[in-house]
């Protein structure tokens, strides 16, 4: 089965905002997702990006104005100055590391999960106690927050490292077998397009 390689942040408002369609565009084209939770903050610093409390003021603004229309595009609940972030998004993303490992539940869910607690619940999705809510309403044993922390680690590292080698710049990023690299969930359509050749 072909593969698409999703590199995403459990912070990332964007993130949230795809809203389970990557997971629908995947199945209709028969492509398997490989899950790649990395340190966005990191990222930046590594591809010329800046984080958005060191943005410019004119950028702040319209990135706030973007998520509002964005989420209203969407009909997601967003909050767009959560009560708890930034936060650390390694604990969550180590989770989801495991969960991939393990199996046996929906992976989608619990991405989508896990960037709904921080930006429509808010929660924070540092803690152990929301990680594992997350884990389990998306079939997978709660445990893994535990379980998963060295491997979850290790991979967590290597994603940054395979993302800046790859061209990743931003999340979401989606890059296909052929190479084709979509950056956003507003890039979603061109996404669907490409894999059905038409563009």
């Amino acid at each position: 089965m072909a593969q698409l390689d999703y590199y995403f942040a459990t912070i990332s408002p964007f993130t949230y905002l795809t809203g389970g369609r990557v997971e629908e565009i995947a199945a209709k084209h028969g492509l398997t997702i490989v899950y790649k939770p990395l340190d966005i903050m990191a990222l930046f610093g590594r591809t010329g990006g800046t984080p958005p409390k060191d943005r410019h003021p004119s950028r702040q603004e319209y990135r706030l104005q973007e998520l509002a229309r964005q989420a209203k595009k969407t009909g997601l609940p967003l909050n767009i100055k959560p009560a708890h972030w930034p936060t650390n998004p390694a604990p969550s993303s180590y989770a989801i590391i495991a969960a991939q490992a393990a199996g046996g539940g929906d992976l989608g869910k619990l991405v989508n999960g896990i960037t709904a607690a921080c930006w429509a619940g808010e929660k924070d999705v540092a803690e152990d106690a929301v990680i594992k809510a997350c884990l389990s309403a998306a079939g997978f044993d709660p445990s893994l927050a535990d379980s998963g922390l060295l491997s979850g680690a290790e991979t967590y590292a290597n994603n940054l490292e395979e993302a800046v080698s790859r061209g990743v710049f931003g999340a979401p990023f989606f890059i296909t077998e052929d190479d084709q690299r979509f950056w956003g969930q507003d890039r979603l359509d061109d996404l669907e397009a490409h894999l059905d050749g038409t563009l």
